[in-house]
């Protein structure tokens, strides 16, 4: 089954870039910087930041449906994000390389459907099974220890 892996529009975070930190505490948003190799994921790059890079960590809406399930989190935004991530047919290492990754299924209404957990190694299997379901209409990867919201995966 084809799919897309997409990550969040550049364009929505771009006006908090450079900021400073007071502007950006007056918005609810902390800039900070990555001290390791992976824990630091670019909701819109869908790449883990580098050491030293600076990411904004701010609360995303990222299930604006109007249901039970609307629904917002923590996520990081790299102040270097050049462009929105968009994987076909593939997954992005920042999501396979996670221990435990957790599957939400929607339908069309913002409903869900369905879930799963998978680690990141065995992901691919449970994306295609939830997209199977005539049901879904996409799903919200998040990962699985903190909650956050991960990326959004679509039928290709």
């Amino acid at each position: 089954m084809s799919y897309v892996v997409s990550g969040l529009p550049l364009e929505e975070f771009r006006p908090l870039f450079g900021l400073s930190d007071a502007d950006l505490a007056e918005r609810g948003v902390l800039r900070c910087t990555a001290d390791a190799p992976v824990g630091f994921p670019c909701r819109v790059s869908l790449a883990d930041a580098r050491p030293g890079e600076t990411l904004l960590l701010l609360n995303y809406e990222h299930q604006a449906a109007d249901t039970p399930y609307r629904s917002r989190h923590a996520i990081f935004v790299g102040e270097a994000a050049t462009e929105t991530a968009r994987y076909v047919d593939a997954l992005p290492p920042v999501l396979t390389v996670r221990p435990m990754i957790s599957l939400r299924a929607f339908d069309a209404a913002g409903m869900m459907v369905d879930a799963a957990l998978a680690p990141g190694a065995e992901l691919e299997p449970a994306v295609e099974r939830l997209l199977a379901r005539p049901d879904t209409a996409y799903l919200h990867a998040h990962n699985a220890g903190r909650g956050c919201y991960a990326a959004r995966i679509d039928r290709g």
